[in-house]
């Protein structure tokens, strides 16, 4: 596309566009780009009733869908853009890579489509805790009074909002909290955020990465551009070489958070208080307080510590864009977490019963199990090459016992027989849904009073369930079901 301009999106007039995937954001950007002129053909490996239905919709706005062939390079294709699941190897890309034809993702396409006046973004990634920093960062921009949403991979496409922006003044907003995957920031070279945040780095994602190294450096994209804040973990020195290593505008700063206290261009946690050595006057000799821990989760009690450090980098972000230390306090306050992420269900004969589905990978696992102190543990399920032996270790102290589900329990199982044999477990040989209610039951013989029945399964979730969502719902139902009995 020699020649594009990516603040006008009327060059997409007559060009031939390929869109790689039918699904969230494949659809929004086929209909945004048939909307700008272009022409659109859409390529999807899979050929059933729901693609089907999506193609005759799609088709009705002049779009070519070419269903049971994800693999082949339309002639005459200028530019591919691409679902975030697509692997890089795919042989779409290949074939596109040898014709000289550039690979966008959503995320990319979006940027390229703003306007000059465009909301500026605050971007958040980390291989856990996106979606609740990206929420709570929205809820402290909202309180103070700018005109906001959380969107990118929380669901909401950014082709919509972009396209959207400035119309009226009901879809302009002042600054936007982006969350972004290392699969959307892979295929975004020019994305170029105001301040941006990394929280942290832990294997995830390697089959589709290749490696540690790939996987870090998509994340890495983030800060790329950055223009006032680089915020990183300063629990994990890895996030801060992705600082070091990002090409920024000339004089932003990296900020780091801490669950200690923080040290000049810190944020952090003093005497209960979260406190800002880095957006104030004398960074050596000030500090600013923000809001106090309790303020993060007031109606369920201690929050978890990786819920104090998601806050600390949406305060952060926040105070880069200029929002006082009173809009933090407030936004935190009136937050509340989506389901399924560390959610009290219910206390049954004194146990106490938690869904935290979302942990869907080792170090959210890891935590989670960090934020109690006497655990029954419901894990397993998809393991996406993951190991267990370091959570186990991490975590043998605190368990009380494990109840196994999914395909690759057996995994859990033979790392608690090196790392945690006392600890008593049940491995449930079955993967229909039903083994959720079950393994509650199981859970609740094993249970003392006092104790967390805790589902942080450390996998995925499709070897039983559609999503994280729905096993966090059988869990409850479950619980549900365990209440009724009177156990």
């Amino acid at each position: 596309m020699t020649g594009y301009d990516p603040r006008d999106p009327q060059d997409f007039a007559g060009r031939h566009v390929t869109v790689a995937g039918l699904g969230v954001s494949g659809v929004p950007a086929a209909r945004a780009l048939a909307g700008l002129g272009a022409r659109v053909t859409v390529v999807n490996g899979s050929d059933g009733e729901r693609e089907r239905a999506q193609a005759a919709e799609l088709a009705e706005l002049g779009v070519t869908v070419r269903l049971g062939d994800g693999e082949t390079l339309p002639e005459g294709t200028d530019v591919v853009v691409t679902s975030p699941g697509w692997k890089p190897t795919s042989p779409l890309f290949l074939a596109a890579a040898e014709a000289g034809v550039p690979v966008w993702g959503d995320v990319e396409l979006a940027w390229r489509l703003r306007g000059p006046d465009a909301a500026p973004w605050l971007a958040v990634t980390g291989t856990n805790g996106k979606t609740t920093t990206v929420r709570m960062l929205a809820s402290i921009l909202a309180a103070a009074g700018l005109r906001t949403a959380a969107v990118g991979n929380i669901g909401i496409p950014l082709v919509d909002v972009v396209l959207g922006e400035g119309q009226t003044a009901a879809t302009s907003y002042d600054v936007l909290a982006v969350e972004l995957s290392s699969y959307q920031l892979h295929w975004a070279p020019s994305v170029r955020a105001h301040s941006a945040a990394v929280l942290n780095l832990a294997p995830d994602h390697l089959d589709w990465h290749g490696s540690m190294t790939a996987y870090a450096a998509d994340k890495g994209r983030i800060y790329e551009g950055n223009a006032v804040a680089c915020v990183y973990n300063a629990a994990d020195p890895a996030t801060e070489d992705l600082v070091r290593a990002a090409d920024v505008e000339e004089g932003c700063r990296a900020i780091g958070f801490t669950l200690g206290t923080p040290g000049p261009s810190q944020v952090g946690v003093v005497d209960g208080l979260l406190v800002d050595r880095a957006f104030v006057e004398n960074r050596q000799q000030q500090a600013q307080e923000l809001a106090e821990v309790a303020d993060i989760a007031p109606a369920s009690g201690k929050p978890a510590p990786h819920n104090v450090a998601n806050a600390l980098a949406a305060a952060a972000l926040a105070r880069a864009f200029g929002v006082p230390a009173a809009a933090v306090r407030e936004g935190l306050r009136t937050f509340h977490p989506d389901p399924h992420r560390i959610q009290h269900v219910a206390d049954v004969a004194g146990v106490s019963y938690v869904d935290d589905s979302k942990a869907t990978n080792t170090h959210a696992a890891e935590a989670s199990l960090a934020a109690y102190e006497n655990i029954v543990w419901i894990a397993g399920g998809l393991a996406k090459g993951a190991t267990f032996d370091e959570l186990v270790r991490t975590a043998a102290g605190r368990l009380r016992a494990v109840v196994l589900i999914g395909a690759d329990r057996a995994l859990i199982r033979e790392a608690l027989g090196r790392h945690a044999p006392d600890v008593p477990f049940v491995d449930l040989d079955r993967t229909d849904t039903g083994a959720m209610s079950e393994a509650v039951r199981e859970a609740a013989r094993l249970a003392e009073a006092g104790d967390t029945v805790l589902l942080a399964p450390a996998c995925a979730s499709m070897d039983m369930f559609v999503n994280y969502n729905k096993r966090g719902e059988a869990f409850a139902d479950a619980v549900g079901e365990l209440a009724a009995a009177g156990h």
